[in-house]
Formats: structure tokens, C-alpha cells, sequence
């Protein structure tokens, strides 16, 4: 049993004394919560105050035995019911399974198989039960839990700050690794602001290319508005600010400074009113500290500072947000959400989760596109290498498979150096960015 969790509940039914107190040694001796009843027809009782994860239970028994137990403990919510008896034959062990038992054991028992059977069968008791908790809670959903879902103390503190800031029309630095949902985050910080009938103008910095800066970000005098004009009286969101250079930080020092910018070309400044959430998976004080970002460009952008948490920090929420994707990527391809079985939660679970909410969002969309074809579990989703013999089956999965290995290989040859990748693969570095995010690249994974 798992550090920190709560011990496995049983209950064990057995007219035997001498055997019940054996089993109680055993199952204490484990870890486990044990009540015993000598009579089955006092389980209902127990059960209600104890609630047991599974039921080891005698065959023959005076009253009620255990097949008439098993009959009348069945369904999708009952804890799986291990039977165990010295008179057990072949025939009985069929009809015992035909019933819904879990396993059939014979005495005298072999006590480390007992105690496996036993903890396989409560662990997937609860795991089932989350899996029906889960769909329950996505149900009930509304509002910023649904943007920021979880109910892990990580999450629930970041759905508090983000609350806290509603009337603060401050900057923001978002901190956290590739994949956290950092722009997810600063949607939710400007549909929930002051700010929020203005637009959300998102900025990928790393996929603007170095001559296209003034342009892109201030615009031009006789042709298009740069960022800051079209997010004014909004949200400008800065993602992956780190990766500016810094003669750009100088420029973007200045019009949040002055809350004006020049466009190429022109003389005038054009006043821009809005608010400024960035985002980096860099620590921005050992960038500083490096000379590589500028120390009054960083103050001006941290007022508030929000640390987003892993995956990995918040493996309580895996399921729940799995359950959220499968049901938008089913709604996606038209298609039914798979049953996530206990077996399926075991493996999110076991998963390391790199690439945090984003690699858990692929892994949902590959789920759903292999249930279509009537095939896949979670445990192949998560394999790093496809199957032997296994092909896309539709033009838009082997495009994107074809385009993931690639980019994949580019960056590998060219050492992560994004401008000769891009210019090896005669793309605009910016387009090469929205591909690895759209494919879902972990570039520090390969490299």
C-alpha cells in the first residue's frame, strides 16, 4: 500500500473462530482495517459503518451462505468479494465467478497469494469508485473550475490568486514549466478582470524573428497595428518572454514604461491602455543575474507573480483533467469516450508527465483516435515507440506524424539552435514554433 494513503478496508466472514482470528493476525499484520462477522446476514450493518474496499467470505456458513452473499451483493458499486473454502471444487469455483466473485480460494490458503489477491482487489475497488467520483465532479463544473480544473491544493491556490486579482489591474509574470497551462492562466486572469470586454492578444516572443520585432509588436504607420494597438483597452500576453533579445527587452521596457509606442515608419506615438501578462519556463532572476534580461524590464513585469505547478505536483487532478479531455476530443471526432478503467488510472497515475497538462491533453487525443478504430488502452497510449506494424490510419495522423519525426530530427541534428532548424526545414522560425507546440514536442526531452 501506497505511503500516505489510507489503509485497505475488509470485512471477513467466517463461522470458524480459529480461522477468523488467523485471518485477522495476517491482515492486521499487513496494514489492513479488519472487522469480523461470524454470520453473513450481519454484513449490511458493518459494511455501512466500515465501508470495506472487499469481502473475504467462508462458502459454507449456517443461514445465509456465501453464494447467497454473492447474489445479494452484486453491482457496480459493491466491493469485489473474494470466496475461500475448505469443501471448494471446480464446479463451484464456475459458478462462484458466473456470480461475480472476484477469486476462489481454497483452505488451507497460501497467505502471501491471499494478501496479493486481497490488495489487487481493493485497489481496484478504488479505483473505480474514483473513476465514477470523477465523471460526477465534471458534471457539476462551472465557471473557473472548469478553466482551471482540479482539487489539489496546488490548483485550488492558484484559482485563489487569479480570483485576487480580478480588480487589480497590475502586471503579472506566470512562472512554470512548458505544458502548465500558463496561457490558459492568463486567459482566465483577463476574462475575469476589469479588462475583459477588450481583446486577448496572445504573443508567442520566441516566434517572432529578430528583424520582424518593431513591426510585429508596434506596427507600422501605413500598414498593420502592431500587438499593443490591437490588445488595447485588453490583455497583452507575453509568453516565453525570456527568449527575447535584449536590444527587443529595450524597446518593450519602453512602451510599457510610457504606455506608448511609435510604429515603424511613424513620428506620433499611439497611446495603448491595457494590461501585461508574461510568461516564462526560464527563471527569470538567474536570467537577469546572467546579463541575459534585463533587471528594470523585470521589475516592471513582476508586480504579481504567479508559480504554476506540474503535473507531477498535482497528481491528484491526472484523472479528473484526463476525463475533461476525452470528453472534448470525443466531442472533437464525433466519436464515444472509452471507459477509463482501473488498469487505465493505474497507468496515468505511474506516468512521469514531462510535458505536464500539455503531453496529458495529446495523450487524450491519441486515446480517442485509437477507441474510434476500436483499439488502445492508456498503458499503449503512453508508449514512447508505436508498435511494431502499427500505421496512421487517416491522412491527418500520418501528416502529423510525418511532421513530428521531422522536426523531431532537425532539432536534434542542429543542437535545439531554432533559427538553422527553421532555415533547414525552409520555414520562418515562427512557424516552426507553432508547429512543435501544436505537435506537442518536448525539445528538451530530445535534445
Amino acid at each position: 500500500m501506497a505511503e500516505g494513503r489510507d489503509p485497505f478496508r475488509i470485512v471477513v466472514i467466517d463461522d470458524d473462530r480459529t480461522m477468523r482470528d488467523s485471518l485477522r493476525e495476517l491482515l492486521t499484520a499487513a496494514g489492513w482495517r479488519v472487522e469480523l462477522l461470524d454470520r453473513a446476514d450481519r454484513l449490511d450493518a458493518t459494511a455501512a459503518r466500515l465501508v470495506p474496499d472487499v469481502i473475504l467470505s467462508d462458502v459454507r456458513m449456517p443461514g445465509m451462505d456465501g453464494m447467497a452473499l454473492l447474489r445479494a451483493w452484486t453491482g457496480p458499486d459493491a466491493p469485489p468479494m473474494v470466496l475461500i473454502s475448505a469443501h471448494g471444487d471446480i464446479p463451484m469455483a464456475v459458478e462462484a465467478m458466473g456470480l461475480g466473485a472476484y477469486s476462489f480460494l481454497e483452505k488451507p490458503y497460501d497467505a502471501r497469494r491471499l494478501l496479493k489477491l486481497l490488495s489487487n482487489a481493493a485497489e481496484r475497488h478504488r479505483l473505480s469508485l474514483e473513476g465514477a467520483r470523477l465523471r460526477s465532479r465534471l458534471a457539476q463544473l462551472s465557471g473557473l473550475d472548469r478553466v482551471l480544473l482540479g482539487e489539489t491544493a496546488a490548483i485550488r491556490s492558484v484559482r485563489r490568486q487569479v480570483l485576487d486579482l480580478v480588480d487589480a489591474d497590475v502586471a503579472v509574470l506566470l512562472q512554470g514549466e512548458t505544458g502548465t497551462g500558463k496561457e490558459v492562466v492568463a486567459r482566465a486572469l483577463h476574462d475575469l478582470s476589469t479588462r475583459a470586454e477588450g481583446p486577448f492578444v496572445a504573443v508567442s516572443c520566441a516566434a517572432i524573428a529578430p528583424g520582424d520585432f518593431e513591426r510585429f509588436m508596434f506596427g507600422e504607420a501605413r500598414g498593420d497595428a502592431g500587438a499593443f494597438e490591437r490588445a488595447r483597452g485588453g490583455t497583452l500576453f507575453l509568453d516565453e518572454i525570456a527568449t527575447l533579445p535584449l536590444d527587443q527587452q529595450a524597446g518593450l521596457l519602453r512602451v510599457i514604461e510610457t504606455r506608448e509606442a511609435v510604429p515603424v515608419g511613424g513620428a506620433e506615438p499611439v497611446a495603448v491602455s491595457l494590461r501585461v501578462v508574461s510568461a516564462t519556463n526560464a527563471p527569470l532572476e538567474a536570467e537577469v543575474e546572467a546579463g541575459r534580461f534585463r533587471a528594470d524590464l523585470y521589475y516592471r513585469i513582476n508586480t504579481v507573480i504567479l508559480d504554476l505547478p506540474t503535473l507531477r505536483g498535482r497528481q491528484g487532478d491526472i484523472p479528473l483533467l484526463f476525463e475533461r479531455f476525452l470528453a472534448e476530443f470525443a466531442a472533437l471526432y464525433e466519436t464515444g469516450v472509452p471507459e477509463t478503467t482501473p488498469e487505465d488510472l493505474s497507468a496515468l497515475l505511474s506516468h512521469d508527465w514531462r510535458g505536464n497538462v500539455r503531453e496529458l491533453r495529446h495523450a487524450a487525443e491519441r486515446r480517442i483516435l485509437a477507441a474510434r478504430r476500436g483499439e488502445g488502452s492508456v498503458s499503449e497510449t503512453l508508449r514512447r515507440e508505436p508498435e511494431a506494424g502499427r500505421f496512421p490510419t487517416t491522412l491527418r495522423e500520418a501528416s502529423a506524424a510525418f511532421e513530428r519525426e521531422i522536426i523531431a530530427r532537425a532539432l536534434v541534428a542542429a543542437g535545439g539552435r531554432m533559427d538553422a532548424v527553421a532555415e533547414g526545414l525552409g520555414i520562418g522560425r515562427r512557424t516552426l514554433n507553432e508547429k512543435i507546440v501544436k505537435l506537442g514536442l518536448d525539445k528538451d526531452a530530445l535534445l
